[in-house]
């Protein structure tokens, strides 16, 4: 048998325009397309609702007046993630345990992203009021970390809370050191709260914190994160059983985000997947500028391509040398830089 002759670029957008075009006309057929039901008079008004959960092609959310349902997704609306406010019509007989569709998405204060080998940056939730970077005194205090979270935090333009956990596992000598390295931070400007859910220290300052804001958690193995959730989210199962109720399917057991009500106000996404954000999608220039001391000197050095090291000239390395800029930042900066580089390089690579 002779060997099937390669299609050309030309015939195969041919043949992917005219699947497309029948997957089109497929989807506006009055009785063939499952989707279409949807637009009958099945359909009751326009209702708001908050995503609590997303899953493939429907979500779980919450209306206005508290009701949990299980929703179709149509195709036009895209990229829904958890908090997206929008706006679904309710089915007046279900359609099995779907009780509705989501039709539209008001548009976002903020989102929260993260990059992807394979997708590129991916939203992962939305509407995120604050950020809690948790770290711990034991197994180790990392400030480079943290470095990496607020540089994430400033490319989002959402507010970042530092919260240091497990305060009970060290001396007062040792915690008076990590106490001057935080400094630095309070110094500009960020939130540093120091907790123990042993001893109870910090936690109703924590509690309080998150008062009528949409927050999310996020830390490395090991630093108490998800010990910290369930004591600000003691019945974090509540929306799940409703969900379950409503729409009679089990919960997913897949790992996804799921917003949940704070019993002092507000809500609090838990995302068990987040406990950092790789930075290798930035370019060099954004990373700066997120170092929010460094933005009074950026376009200072007399050389436009400084790399702010030994550079002549460079205005940032006076500052340093003059105490406007903390040596531990600057360092940090630069490890960051060269693990993007790094990063950038596992992007491109092949994958097997």
């Amino acid at each position: 048998m002779a060997k099937q002759k390669k299609l050309s670029k030309g015939q195969s957008r041919r043949i992917k325009a005219n699947h497309e075009k029948r997957l089109s006309n497929a989807d506006s057929a009055p009785a063939k397309s499952k989707a279409d039901k949807w637009q009958t008079d099945n359909l009751g008004a326009p209702e708001n609702a908050v995503v609590i959960s997303r899953f493939g092609q429907h979500a779980d959310i919450e209306t206005d007046d508290g009701d949990v349902l299980r929703c179709n997704i149509r195709r036009t609306v895209k990229g829904i993630v958890c908090g997206d406010e929008v706006q679904f019509r309710r089915a007046k007989v279900s359609e099995g345990d779907l009780a509705g569709v989501i039709e539209a998405m008001h548009e976002r204060r903020s989102q929260l992203t993260r990059p992807d080998f394979y997708d590129g940056v991916k939203v992962i939730a939305a509407n995120i009021d604050q950020i809690l970077m948790v770290s711990a005194v034991l197994p180790e205090f990392t400030p480079s970390i943290i470095d990496r979270y607020l540089i994430a935090c400033e490319d989002m333009g959402i507010e970042p809370i530092l919260v240091l956990n497990k305060i009970d596992l060290i001396d007062e000598q040792g915690l008076a050191n990590i106490n001057k390295i935080l400094d630095i931070y309070r110094a500009l400007d960020y939130q540093v709260l120091l907790v123990s859910n042993i001893t109870g220290k910090g936690i109703d300052e924590l509690k309080d914190t998150l008062v009528d804001k949409n927050s999310i958690f996020v830390g490395q193995s090991g630093v108490g994160k998800s010990t910290l959730v369930n004591t600000v989210l003691p019945n974090a199962e509540i929306l799940t059983k409703e969900v379950s109720e409503n729409s009679g399917l089990g919960q997913h057991t897949t790992t996804v985000s799921r917003l949940h009500h704070l019993p002092s106000g507000g809500n609090l996404i838990d995302s068990p997947g987040i406990r950092e954000f790789g930075l290798w999608h930035l370019d060099v220039e954004r990373v700066t500028w997120c170092f929010k001391e460094f933005r009074e000197f950026i376009g200072g050095c007399r050389f436009r391509d400084c790399k702010h090291l030994n550079d002549p000239g460079c205005i940032i390395r006076q500052a340093i040398d003059e105490g406007d800029i903390s040596q531990l930042r600057f360092d940090s900066y630069h490890r960051i830089l060269e693990t993007m580089a790094d990063g950038r390089a596992g992007a491109r690579a092949p994958r097997i």
